[in-house]
């Protein structure tokens, strides 16, 4: 195995972007994880071990079925993503017009680049209001296929991805 330079990673290592143009034809990533104390990828694996007369077992793997749950987005008017999750929310807006893009980055190197895994999803929040402190809008992102493997550059805190060439 290589040497990274970095051994335990920090949860800020594993880093969660939506494309905040929806749909746009150059996305623009936004950094989810402000005031999130807690997030993880819910692989959602869909497995089913099945038993026959023999006393045989099969387990049949059938893969994913992943989500993301932002359970703390307080509402800011600055934000690259308020507006539209807003609109999805409030409008009740479904189908394509809750498509983006979702980046994953791990960054397990001290310099980039950093492997990338870039997918459609849909965005879906699940309720608004919340208790004091700031108006909650806490969204699922739902990947929805044609994950892409790449790599990421990060300068002046812009997110670039590459995808690696087909092979």
């Amino acid at each position: 195995m290589a040497a990274t330079g970095i051994k335990k990673l920090k949860r800020s290592h594993l880093m969660h972007l939506l494309d905040s143009t929806f749909g746009g034809e150059t996305p623009s990533w936004f950094l989810i994880g402000k005031n999130i104390e807690d997030m993880s990828m819910d692989l959602g694996p869909d497995t089913a071990t099945v038993k026959n007369i023999l006393d045989e077992t099969d387990v049949n793997d059938n893969g994913y079925e992943p989500s993301l749950s932002v359970e703390t987005y307080y509402a800011n008017t600055e934000d690259a993503i308020y507006e539209k999750i807003k609109s999805i929310a409030l409008d009740r807006l479904v189908g394509d017009d809750c498509k983006s893009k979702y980046l994953e980055v791990l960054i397990d190197k001290t310099e980039g680049p950093y492997d990338a895994w870039m997918e459609d999803c849909i965005v879906k929040p699940q309720s608004y209001g919340g208790p004091q402190g700031g108006v909650n809008i806490p969204f699922n992102i739902q990947p929805c296929g044609n994950r892409i493997k790449g790599t990421v550059t990060i300068a002046n805190k812009v997110v670039t991805f590459t995808p690696l060439a087909e092979g």
